[in-house]
């Protein structure tokens, strides 16, 4: 064990008898106050980031693939054909795929009618998303346990709560929804559950109901939908993935795998508008990060600078039994390193506690017409934990470097003289 290391975390952070100085308490405070808010403030911005994600892909998916028409398939009608099909598994980034569907429809009531998107939840991942912002009811049976081999379609249907409360519905009352195809169809279709996402511009557009009932509306088969979503292995890279499978398409159509042209889009773009808002919460996460840390050092800086004129005479006995300066300055940095692990600790403590009690309780509301959730939602990474404490840390060690400075000056016989 080194001489530094040993006196400081041996020498006292008290003065004139307290067991600890005003400025001390101040100091580990304010760092315990700065670290607390920086993992909040990550924390809080995370957890928005995941939720919006999470809301736009159960709407959207990762990737989405769409049939453009030509002059031999004037349709819009995708198809999961073998050879659509041999393509998107060839691919390593691609975990799953599926057909969707969706309808215009009109809702009426004997008070009210209103149009709408019929649209199809045949996947896990979207039922698993519908399940999380469900607030009556419950899911339709088709969502809730796998489809059955049967050409019988269910007429339960899933419901916003924005569309509910225009038509004063409740699940399980009935309305008979009418649909125009070739011809003009009705169906006695009934609300099983009611949803509610916050997000208005899908809330008021969709309702979910069976796959196979919208094939048969439109008179598709069972490969045959409005489009085909992707899931893909890592949403970050989601770009990338969107790029490479549209060259892949067209490679494809050069092979003769597929013979019609797609268009592929994908959460990024669907959700343009929310992702750019979360980017300038990124912004202030930096900007917030930056303060704290600075506040945490002056803070620091002006605890040592008071340590060290209170231990005066402790420098110039220890300078006088050969110490060298080096030494000295070490003491120091290690005295005020312990306050900044202190502070640090009881900061991580206690957003630690906050932060669990948060994502179990939601006990901070927000107003979800203009954060689109109604609570504070929080996301905690420990490797994240780890690298912003490291680094607070390493910039602190840093900072106290140049104070440090003024104690290995003091000479030994000035203070030997005046004591």
């Amino acid at each position: 064990m080194s001489l530094s290391f040993y006196l400081g975390r041996r020498l006292s952070l008290g003065s004139e008898g307290k067991r600890k100085a005003p400025a001390i308490r101040v100091a580990i405070i304010a760092v315990a106050l700065s670290i607390a808010v920086m993992i909040g403030a990550i924390a809080i911005v995370t957890g928005f980031q995941r939720e919006i994600r999470d809301r736009i892909i159960g709407f959207n998916s990762h990737i989405t693939l769409y049939a453009l028409s030509d002059p031999v398939n004037e349709s819009n009608i995708v198809s999961l054909t073998p050879g659509l099909s041999q393509l998107l598994k060839g691919e390593d980034y691609i975990s799953d795929i599926g057909v969707e569907a969706a309808i215009p429809a009109i809702m009426k009531t004997t008070e009210a009618f209103k149009g709408v998107y019929l649209k199809s939840a045949a996947d896990s991942n979207t039922s698993s998303f519908l399940q999380s912002t469900l607030e009556e009811g419950a899911l339709p049976s088709f969502m809730a346990k796998p489809k059955e081999d049967t050409d019988t379609a269910s007429l339960e249907i899933l419901i916003s709560r924005k569309t509910a409360n225009e038509l004063n519905l409740r699940p399980g009352d009935k309305i008979n929804t009418y649909f125009l195809n070739d011809e003009l169809r009705v169906r006695p279709l009934r609300v099983k559950g009611i949803y509610n996402s916050h997000f208005n511009v899908y809330d008021n557009a969709y309702i979910y109901g069976d796959l196979r009932l919208i094939q048969q509306l439109g008179a598709l088969q069972n490969t045959e939908g409005t489009a085909i979503r992707i899931t893909t292995n890592d949403f970050s890279r989601l770009t990338e993935y969107s790029q490479r499978l549209q060259q892949r398409l067209i490679e494809g159509t050069a092979e003769g795998l597929i013979y019609r042209p797609y268009q592929v889009d994908n959460a990024l773009n669907q959700g343009a508008g929310y992702f750019r808002w979360l980017t300038m919460l990124d912004t202030n996460v930096v900007v917030i990060i930056v303060l704290m840390t600075f506040v945490a050092c002056v803070t620091l800086i002006s605890a040592m600078l008071i340590i060290i004129l209170d231990k005066k005479r402790f420098i110039g006995i220890i300078r006088a039994l050969g110490a060298s300066k080096r030494e000295v300055r070490s003491t120091f940095i290690w005295l005020a390193l312990r306050i900044a692990i202190t502070g640090m600790l009881i900061g991580n403590l206690l957003m630690l506690c906050f932060l669990y009690a948060q994502k179990r309780y939601h006990f901070l509301p927000l107003d979800p017409d203009a954060y689109y959730i109604d609570y504070v939602p929080v996301h905690f990474s420990w490797e994240g934990f780890a690298i912003l404490n490291a680094g607070v840390l390493f910039i602190i060690w840093l900072t106290l470097i140049l104070p440090s400075l003024f104690a290995a000056r003091i000479s030994p016989a000035v203070t030997m003289r005046f004591e």
